[in-house]
């Protein structure tokens, strides 16, 4: 289980670090934004800076999504109940939680 907790440890690093990047971007675009007078919603030279904070903001709640299931899969593993799938309380496959060790439920259900 240490060899697991090592690896939610590591997966929780990641995304706090990715997490502090992307709000970052997202802050530098929305100061941008203030900082200009331009019409971006008609601008034919590419993205509009509401379309960067859009796509900045969609993966920003993917990481705290992520995040929070990082957090969840180390209380279950406090708890006892890691790679016990929470819908028909059998074992998940060790093969499932190699590849998403942050799995709720085994590949049945």
């Amino acid at each position: 289980m240490e060899r697991v907790r090592g690896l939610l440890a590591a997966e929780r690093d990641e995304a706090r670090r990715r997490l502090a990047d992307l709000t970052g971007s997202f802050d530098e675009v929305v100061a941008a934004s203030r900082d200009t007078n331009a019409d971006d919603e008609h601008d034919p030279e590419g993205t509009t800076i509401a379309f960067e904070r859009s796509q900045l903001a969609t993966l920003v709640a993917q990481v705290r999504r992520h995040l929070a299931e990082v957090d969840a899969a180390l209380a279950r593993l406090d708890a006892g109940a890691y790679g016990v799938c929470e819908t028909c309380g059998l074992p998940i496959a060790a093969a499932r939680l190699e590849v998403r060790p942050t799995a709720r439920t085994c590949v049945g259900c």
